[in-house]
């Protein structure tokens, strides 16, 4: 007979991967995004596992026909409100206007049990201060607030003046705690020796560079890890790919 510790510990490995699986078979999503719903779900589905490790008045067996379970109609009800709307306003319920132009919906905040304080505090949060300026406020499924403010409360952009932008796109990584990201080299169809070559350049070792970079005017930003700040390559130093 295998001692307490030794079982909580093999059960704790089975119940760990387990949860692990079963967490990528029902996908990504930010804890931000879940819906009140599924954030229960997700607590009771932890639980199990929790139990499953520790309990030993109990098979382990049964825990993990109930992790299953769980899993299985969380599964099923997600595939059937990706085809069915109905269903899925039932699961998640539908996002519900508060404020609409500039007027409070005092009905609709008493029907989500949001309180006034907390709809100033969220549009604070949003950088609006005067209610006014809302042309609609919207209360999302996973309780964070959108707004849309008036258009006379907006801010100017390029677009509205009609002055041309650049494109600006995305900044690749190339470095991260002192290592190379091949991949990311190879999608811009440059390799290692360019890296290390314009490392060499500026006297810096791979192993002190804690993150690097580049965008696409091919300016290179490096961050090192003594923090004696950074260097960016000039875009006129850019060589271009091989």
């Amino acid at each position: 007979m295998l001692p307490d510790y030794i079982i909580v510990f093999i059960r704790s490995i089975m119940a760990f991967f387990t949860l692990l699986i079963l967490t990528r078979i029902l996908g990504k999503k930010q804890v931000s995004q879940l819906t009140f719903f599924e954030y229960v779900l997700g607590i009771t589905i932890g639980s199990t596992a929790a139990n499953m490790s520790t309990n030993l008045s109990t098979r382990p067996f049964l825990e993990f026909v109930g992790l299953l379970t769980w899993t299985f109609f969380v599964l099923i009800l997600e595939v059937l409100a990706l085809k069915n709307r109905k269903l899925a306003k039932l699961a998640d319920g539908e996002p519900t206007i508060l404020i609409e132009n500039g007027k409070i919906m005092e009905d609709k905040l008493a029907a989500t049990f949001y309180r006034f304080d907390d709809l100033m505090k969220d549009l604070r949060k949003k950088n609006v201060f005067n209610i006014s300026d809302v042309e609609f406020a919207i209360l999302e499924t996973d309780g964070s607030l959108s707004v849309l403010t008036k258009s006379q409360a907006q801010p100017v952009t390029p677009r509205d003046l009609q002055i041309p932008t650049a494109y600006k796109g995305l900044d690749i990584e190339l470095i991260q705690d002192g290592q190379i990201i091949q991949q990311n080299l190879e999608q811009i169809n440059l390799d290692q020796n360019w890296l290390l070559a314009e490392l060499d350049k500026r006297g810096l070792a791979l192993e002190k560079i804690a993150y690097g970079s580049i965008d696409t005017k091919g300016v290179l930003y490096l961050d090192l890890y003594d923090d004696q700040g950074i260097d960016i390559v000039d875009p006129s130093d850019y060589e271009g790919p091989n």
